[in-house]
This record gives C-alpha cells, structure tokens and sequence, in this order.
C-alpha cells in the first residue's frame, strides 16, 4: 500500500477492545491518535505432570543405564599425585632457606664436602624431631638431643680455638656408672663448668655426659635456668645429688661456689672454703668414686680486680665484678681472654667402703673433704710450674 500524503493523520488499525482502551480518551480532529499499549495476553498455564512414585521412577532409570565397566589403570599411564598440602610451598622454601645458611655457615668455618653435608643432615633431623616432638626429658628438665645438637656445638669454638683446652687423665673417667668429678672454681663468670662438660663429652671415648651441680642463682633467671636444666645443670642439693649417682650418672660439683669464682685476682689458684663436705657424704651413700679435677686457665679470662658491692646488692647478685675490660669497654669487656687451658682429671678416691654409716660420721666427712681438696691443690700448683705462658 503506497503512504498517505503526511498532511493527513493516519487511521489507526481496529484492535479489540480491552479494559485499558475503553477507558482511553478518543483523539480529537486534526490530533494524531495517542497509541495504547497491548496488553499481554496471560501466559498459559502449565500442564501438572502426572505423578509417580519414588520407586517406580528409580526403577526406570536403572533400566534404562546400562552397567560401566571401569578399565583397569594401564601400566603406562601415570598415576594420578595427590593435592598438595596448604602451605607445602611455604615449609619448602623455609627448609631451602635453612639449608643455605647451613651451607653458609659451614663454609665460613672451614666445613666443606661430606663433613658439611652431614652436618646439614642432622641440623635437619633436629629440627624434624623438635616439630614432631620426638626427644626425651627426664625428671631433671635434661634434653641430650638438645644437648648434642645445639648446646655443646656452641661451647665447642671457644673450646677447641679461643681456649685451646688441653685435657689430661680422662681415663679416670669410668666408662660407665656412676662417678663425682670435684674442680676448682674460679674466672668471675663460671665458664669452666661448661669447659670441663665439653671436655668429658668429647674426649671421653663414651662421650658421657656430666650432670652438673648448680647455685640456686643459676636457676633464678628465666633464661639461664632454663637452658641450664636443658643442658644438664641440677640444684646443687644432696638429695639430688644423691638420686643422681644412685641412677649411675656422672656427676660434677664445684664446692667453691661463689667464693670461688669472685675471688680477687691476687688470689688466684689458691682454693677457697669446700663447704660443709655434703658432697663427700652424697658419693659415701650411693658407693660413687670421686674424681678430684684441677682445671687452669680460667683463672686469667677475667682478672678481677674490683668489687662493687652497692651495685651487686641492688642487683641481688654475689659481686659485680670489675676487670681491665669491664665495665670499661662496654660489652666488648664481656669477651674472654684468650688464656690457654689444661684440665687434669686425678685418680679416682673409692667411697665405696664407708657406706651410710661413714657418711653420718662428720669427722671421717670432713676428713675426706680435705684430702679432695689438698689433691685438687697440689696438682693446680704442678700444673702452673709445667704451664709455659698464661696465653700458649
């Protein structure tokens, strides 16, 4: 059909009428119609499908699926991995990273080849049996893992390269059982009970272990105390003492105490009080020999020449010590001098005969103190005359 001139309105197409268009208004002459919007017809409504039961509807579908065979996996083809745990990346690169500082470390001390290696492979074993909880600590707080691992290793360069340690008599050491080492104490800071422990681990051929009697100072601080109970350090008490050696493990005393190691550098290697001789009666009760120890060399690592005794009561300590380096240079007063040590282990004196009745007699106690005492005496004054310089 051709358009209509645009000068006339177009008709517009008849559309059934609806409630909506009867209601609208008409259009007047010469005015174009207003189009009204269809309205939608409803929607058909859905058709209910008929019902079945639960049952009937399974059993069809079953019939109509047939059964599926599953191949057997082919030798060829590859397994498939399982997912990987969260954080799998993370434990990698920490172990990666551990690694090359191990490597590092070794390298700078000297470490190279299988012997590096090794040691990586153990420093990863402890850190897994740490993670896993795989180590012992008896009644005492002692870890040997901890102990083998990480505490000696670290005495070990001070040892071997700043003190020289050279030891003497570690034969009287017995292989086995129990056994009471008695040493002089003394150098300010008592670094020569964790000498002479390094020097029984790595020059006896049982490795042993010592379990050292400590002051309650010791066990006073957080940190100190506890990886002093860590690496074998016990409150030096008798009844501990005594349940020590009863069990067979070596045990070491340092009876001097305190006395021994602030005393002024004028007094060095002359032997203090020994105490009340408790551990005397300790080794008589349980059988145990004593080992009388001299050790030399610690005597110069801090020369003590003062006391500041106002300083030491508000510090709640013994004496603080004033030395040539300390307080001095700061914290570089804390390093040792580098003095060259000799520890001697003497024979063995058998308590083995004198049995509880010898050990609540306080004469034959007393008696037996002061023969450890005169013979850790006699050989300190042997071991200066044989000693070539403090330093080599």
């Amino acid at each position: 059909m051709a358009d209509r001139p645009s000068t006339r309105p177009r008709k517009a197409v008849a559309k059934p009428k609806t409630a909506a268009r009867a209601s609208a208004k008409p259009a007047s002459a010469g005015e174009p119609a207003t189009p009204v919007p269809p309205t939608p017809a409803p929607a058909p409504r859905p058709t209910r499908p008929q019902r079945r039961r639960i049952s009937d509807a399974a059993h069809a579908a079953s019939s109509e699926r047939g059964l599926y065979a599953v191949p057997d996996p082919c030798d060829d083809e590859p397994m498939p991995q399982p997912a990987a745990m969260p954080g799998t990346s993370e434990i990698e690169a920490a172990i990666g990273g551990l690694v090359t500082i191990l490597r590092t470390a070794g390298a700078a001390v000297g470490m190279s080849g299988d012997d590096l290696e090794q040691r990586i492979a153990q420093a990863l074993a402890f850190v897994r049996r740490r993670l896993t909880g795989d180590y012992d600590i008896d009644d005492f707080g002692f870890d040997s893992d901890f102990t083998d691992q990480v505490w000696l290793p670290l005495l070990r360069p001070l040892y071997r390269r700043w003190f020289r340690v050279e030891v003497r008599g570690i034969e009287n050491i017995p292989a086995d059982g129990s056994a009471l080492v008695v040493a002089n104490h003394s150098g300010t800071l008592p670094i020569d009970g964790l000498m002479t422990q390094v020097a029984i681990h790595d020059e006896h051929p049982q490795h042993r272990h010592v379990r050292m009697l400590g002051a309650d100072l010791v066990f006073s601080s957080p940190v100190v105390g506890q990886l002093s109970r860590r690496a074998g350090t016990t409150l030096a008490a008798n009844a501990d003492a005594e349940r020590l050696l009863k069990s067979g493990e070596l045990v070491a005393v340092w009876p001097e105490g305190f006395k021994g190691v602030g005393k002024p550098f004028s007094e060095r290697y002359r032997l203090q009080r020994f105490g009340r001789g408790g551990f005397v009666s300790a080794a008589m009760r349980s059988g145990a020999p004593i080992i009388p120890c001299s050790i030399v060399g610690a005597e110069e690592i801090y020369p003590l020449i003062g006391n500041l005794k106002g300083l030491a009561r508000l510090l709640g300590t013994p004496y603080f010590p004033v030395t040539p380096t300390f307080p001095f240079l700061g914290l570089a007063g804390l390093i040792p001098l580098p003095s060259k040590w000799i520890i001697e282990f003497g024979a063995p004196i058998e308590t083995a005969g004198f049995g509880t009745a010898g050990a609540e007699d306080p004469m034959l106690v007393f008696e037996l103190t002061d023969q450890v005492r005169e013979t850790i005496q006699q050989s300190l004054y042997s071991l200066l005359m044989q000693r070539r310089s403090v330093f080599f």
